[in-house]
Formats: C-alpha cells, structure tokens, sequence
C-alpha cells in the first residue's frame, strides 16, 4: 500500500512539472526547433509592392523602424496615448520618461525587424511555390500583323511550336505532373529582365555570356554588347536572378513574363566545356577538379600532375562523368538542362539553339519588341583565336573511348537528347 501511494505520488508530481514547464517555454523557442518545413503560426504578411528583393525590404524595414524612432522624439508629455500614464513632474523626470520609451520602442522594433528576416527566409528558402502555370502557347508573344505575311517569321514561329510540344511530351511521358511544385533552386539558374519582361535560364556553352550582355543592354546597363567585358558578364552582379524575390515576386514573373532558354548538342556542349576548363590555364577547375580526376583515374600519375591537377586528358574527364561515386560533384556546365533548367516544372515559352543561335536569337528579340539596332553577338566569348567546339571536333574526342563509354555518356545525357530532339551523335548507339 505504501509502495502504491508513493509511486502515484511521483506521477503526479512529474505530470505536473512537465505541465509548468510547458507553460513556461517560450513560444518563440518552440518554433525554431520545429523541423523545417513544419508550418507553424508565423503570422507572415507579403508586401505590398510587388516583386520586392530582399535587399529593398530589408532597407523599407530599416527606413520603417527609423520612422518610428523619429516619431517618439518629436512626442511630448500632451501627446501620449491615452493608456499612457502621466506623471506631474520635473524636466529632468519627463526626460529620462521619454528615454524609457525611446529605448522600449526601438528594442521593439529591432525584435520586429529580427523576427520578421527569419521568418521572411525560413519561408522563401524552405517553403516551396505552389503555382498553376501558364500554357507556353499561350503566353508566347504573337506575331505582329505585318509579320503575319512574312514566311521567314511564320517558319520560325512554327518551329516554336514543334519544340515545345516535343518537350510537353516528353514530359508527360517520363515525368509526373501530378505535382507542380516549385522551389526557390528550381529558378536559381534563372535572370530577370524587368523592362521587356524577359526570364532567362542560363545554360552554360550554349551561348549564355552574349546572353547576359544582350540583357544587360535591354536593361539599360550598356550601351551596346561589345561594351561589356567577361568579368563584367560573369561576376559583375548587375543582373537580378528570380530566386533573389520573394514568392510573390517569383509568381508574377513567372506567369506573366516571356520565358526562354538556349540549348546545345549535348556531347558538343559537354566537349565544349572540357576544351575551355581543363585544356586551359584555370585556378579553380585543375586544382578543385583536376587534382581528384587524375588521381583517381591515372595509374602510375606524376608528382607535378597530382599536384597542380593539370593535363587531364577526356577519356579520364569521360570517368570521373560516368562514376556514380565521383571523387567531385557535379558542375553546370556539364550537368544535364533537364536540371539546371527544370523545363518539366517551369512552362518555357521560347526554346532556342545553340546551333541556330543567331536566326533564333534575333526572333526572340524581334518578337519581345527590342531596339531594332540589338542583335545578337556574333564574337566568340573565351579564347577566341581558338575554333569553336564543331561536330567534327566533337567526333575526334569522343573517337578516344570506347563503344561502351560513348553509350553509356549518350544514356548520361538520354533526356536532354529526347526533350530537345536532337538526334543520336554515333550511328552504333541504341
């Protein structure tokens, strides 16, 4: 009996500490050990201009809490609120009153400021966008009356149309569309025009530094696109990426604006990108890549090799692509543009390529309404007394491997082949 009554008592009395202590714990702390992903009430409000980036609303909070701060300076005694108590005193008592309140409200809004950016990127980094989108055929823009009677426009437009329908299919049929859901990485590769309303997905070795300069001269950056230099193109910063938004940001541009990309012939673009990164003096791709390839894949490889990671030759690049426990991960400009550009998720409107790049790169320009005097450039971005990556040349690196390298590097890259109906590169492919 005694035992009995003593372990009911401990019951009781752990029930009850667990009961004060949940009424104690803060609810703040609650919600950030929450699993992310987990919606909790976070009360979270989208502002009111739209397409706001996150540096502009992190300077309208900054601007708001100095309002506000402002605002308790000019207040005096006569005009607190009513609730306010009012106290009969000397200067010096009102003074240090008013600090009180000073102090209250700026530690408030420095709270509200805190609480609202970790709210703001909690949500924008790990929620996902739910969006119903647009059809392609739809929203690509129209041909304009007088272009109508031009066969070359009609052509081209009807083009268009093919190969965005090649790639719905194939959609459909290898991927699910039971979910369109979008996440700030599905447009990280994504840049924002805003005047033309121009979204465009940077797929690199298919033409994307003139593209950038293109943008940035529709932006009103550049006078002209031959103004603009490589590292201006590339790590200049002067164009916005549509991750940079907020949802709602993301959402309006996304339907409303003309969404385009620029393919490449995937072995060509892949030996495009081992001519540039490992064929030439690089401090990042040899010592990051280059090191981790020949040590992997080269028996009996030199001190200086290992060392500086130079001179990997494609056959060893062709290993290190096809292992699926790569000593490095996966870079851009050889990952598939089914990824980087997620096309069975976001509804392009406009699919150019790379190997009809000016004919359909001045369409695209003709179509959004661009100054006439643009035009695509036709100057070769890097190493440019070098020829440029051919079929021909494509053909003499990939002669290096095998039958079943070349096969298994073609199933590498099967969808991007499918969805932009490029044909097989070697006739003993299957």
């Amino acid at each position: 009996m005694r035992l009995t009554c003593m372990f009911s008592f401990i019951l009781l009395f752990g029930a009850a500490g667990l009961f004060v202590f949940i009424h104690l714990q803060d609810p703040e702390e609650i919600a950030h050990q929450q699993t992310p992903g987990i919606k909790h009430n976070m009360g979270f409000q989208q502002p009111k201009k739209d397409c706001v980036s996150s540096n502009n609303q992190d300077r309208k909070l900054r601007k708001s809490t100095a309002d506000g701060v402002a605002m308790v300076k000019q207040t005096d005694s006569s005009h607190l609120p009513e609730n306010m108590p009012k106290f009969q005193s000397t200067d010096r008592s009102q003074s240090s009153v008013m600090f009180a309140m000073k102090d209250q409200q700026k530690g408030e809004d420095i709270n509200s400021i805190r609480l609202h950016k970790r709210r703001r990127r909690f949500i924008i980094k790990k929620s996902p966008i739910l969006i119903s989108m647009n059809s392609s055929i739809l929203n690509l823009p129209t041909l304009k009356s007088e272009d109508r009677n031009n066969n070359k426009w009609k052509s081209l437009y009807q083009i268009q149309r093919e190969r965005k329908q090649i790639m719905r299919e194939t959609c459909s049929k290898y991927k699910s569309n039971n979910r369109r859901i979008i996440t700030p990485y599905h447009v990280s590769r994504i840049f924002v025009e805003d005047k033309y309303r121009v979204l465009y997905c940077e797929v690199p070795k298919a033409g994307c530094s003139n593209w950038k300069r293109v943008l940035m001269v529709l932006n009103g950056l550049a006078s002209s696109t031959k103004d603009i230099q490589h590292n201006t193109v590339h790590y200049g910063n002067y164009l916005k990426r549509l991750d940079g938004f907020d949802h709602k940001g993301i959402y309006h541009r996304l339907n409303t604006y003309t969404k385009m990309l620029f393919i490449r012939e995937p072995f060509e673009k892949l030996v495009s990108a081992f001519r540039d990164k490992f064929e030439h003096p690089n401090n990042y791709y040899h010592p990051v890549f280059g090191k981790a390839i020949i040590s992997r894949y080269r028996a009996n490889a030199t001190k200086e090799a290992l060392r500086t990671g130079s001179g990997v030759k494609f056959k060893e690049f062709i290993q290190y692509l096809l292992d699926v426990h790569r000593p490095v991960g996966m870079d851009i400009h050889w990952d598939h543009v089914n990824r980087l550009c997620s096309p069975c998720l976001i509804d392009y409107d406009f699919v150019g390529k790379f190997e009809s790049m000016e004919e359909d790169a001045n369409f695209f320009l003709h179509l959004i309404g661009a100054p006439q005097n643009l035009t695509f450039p036709k100057f070769k971005d890097r190493h440019s007394n070098e020829e440029r990556t051919t079929t021909k040349i494509t053909q003499q690196y990939f002669a290096e491997l095998s039958p079943s390298q070349r096969q298994r590097s073609y199933d590498f890259y099967y969808m991007d082949y499918l969805m932009f109906n490029y044909s097989k590169p070697f006739e003993d492919l299957y």
